[in-house]
């Protein structure tokens, strides 16, 4: 930079006129820079923890970084705004589930949308999704949730397997409904905890945020305020309770019984359920999200919010940051979004032919073992157009 700025001074030292153009275009040309730079800001995320943990830009699961006072970490993890990054100070060896929580949120969202024209698909930097996150559509809206429930989960069980110092087990009350002869106790998902700390952490970037009242930012931070808090409701109202038998000969005399967190496959299905029902909002003159249609019920704290129309996710597009569905495997027999008519959005489709390898023809042998044979078949695939 200091050498673009001597050339343009030089160019300009034959005149007043030429100096005061060349300070013009040093100015534009920080302009520049600092819109640039602020764009790569905002594109980063904390979903990077959970990318691939061998990739040098992400040490958070790189055991050897854990020390004591090891300022050094939170600097070099990307995409952590400077409330996450006092809070990774401070909690230090929460940050590894933080990743665990990003990872189980990118794998749930990859899962639920494989047979949908947008897939969840990640980018290879740090924003993870890539430019298709800077439109408030509903994707954008579950992507939101669906990480936030991640975190949620992930910092429950830590502190029910004693990994952090700074909870255990759940202290939740006794359910009123349960048997007065059954036990209340265990180590059970400490859903308190992990709830309070994902608000915390997932929140921080958001309520960094200061925009005018009014704007389009605005209204995109209490988009993504409501969708993270609808994430995070939906592990706690999932949660339930586990138990376990004891007496002589599996009698189930007494039982033990504790909280536990919900399969994160259920949590994944509840919020594809909401997804599909989300609501279209718009920001009123006083500043606050409204129901574009009034005629439908307002939407819920449990309830998934988007301010945006979803981009075509049919063609690629670099300014929205849509994949397109080119090369996308379709089904030929399916009437739904896997099927090649939708998938391929009427561009038609390939088909090859691939062989398949699986284990066959299985058989238990006494005592103790399964074998099976290695079947080979030649089946037909459809590639989108």
């Amino acid at each position: 930079m200091e050498k673009s700025t001597a050339v343009l001074i030089q160019g300009g030292a034959l005149g007043t006129v030429g100096s005061t153009m060349a300070s013009q275009y040093l100015v534009v040309a920080l302009a520049i820079f600092s819109s640039f730079t602020q764009v790569v800001i905002e594109a980063s995320s904390w979903w990077s923890l959970g990318m691939n943990p061998m990739n040098p830009m992400n040490p958070v699961q790189m055991s050897e970084v854990y020390i004591i006072g090891a300022q050094p970490l939170c600097s070099q993890l990307a995409g952590l705004s400077q409330g996450q990054k006092k809070l990774c100070q401070l909690y230090q060896d929460h940050m590894q589930f933080i990743g665990e929580g990003a990872k189980t949120g990118i794998k749930e969202c990859q899962y639920q949308f494989r047979h949908r024209r947008w897939n969840c698909s990640t980018v290879d930097n740090n924003s993870v999704f890539g430019r298709v996150m800077q439109i408030g559509s509903r994707e954008t809206a579950f992507t939101y949730a669906v990480s936030a429930a991640g975190v949620v989960n992930a910092m429950s069980r830590a502190c029910r397997e004693g990994e952090l110092s700074s909870c255990g087990c759940s202290r939740a009350a006794r359910p009123k409904d349960l048997p007065r002869d059954w036990l209340w106790g265990g180590c059970g998902d400490n859903i308190e905890y992990g709830y309070r700390f994902a608000k915390e952490f997932v929140d921080a970037r958001e309520r960094e945020r200061v925009y005018q009242r009014g704007s389009y930012e605005s209204a995109r931070i209490m988009m993504n305020l409501h969708n993270n808090e609808a994430g995070r409701r939906t592990v706690y109202n999932l949660a339930d309770v586990a138990c376990k038998c004891h007496g002589v000969s599996g009698s189930c005399s007494l039982k033990t019984c504790w909280l536990q967190l919900a399969d994160f496959r259920k949590v994944g299905d509840a919020l594809k359920e909401k997804y599909d029902s989300a609501a279209a909002m718009k920001l009123n003159s006083r500043g606050k999200l409204v129901q574009v249609n009034s005629r439908f019920n307002a939407p819920t704290i449990h309830d998934l919010v988007y301010i945006d129309p979803s981009p075509d996710y049919c063609v690629r597009n670099e300014s929205t940051g849509s994949l397109g569905t080119q090369g996308r495997l379709c089904n030929k027999t399916s009437e739904g979004m896997d099927g090649c008519e939708l998938m391929c959005c009427g561009r038609g489709y390939d088909q090859f032919k691939t062989v398949q390898r699986e284990r066959c023809h299985c058989k238990f042998h006494w005592c103790c073992y399964v074998k099976c044979k290695l079947c080979t078949e030649i089946v037909d695939q459809f590639v989108c157009k």
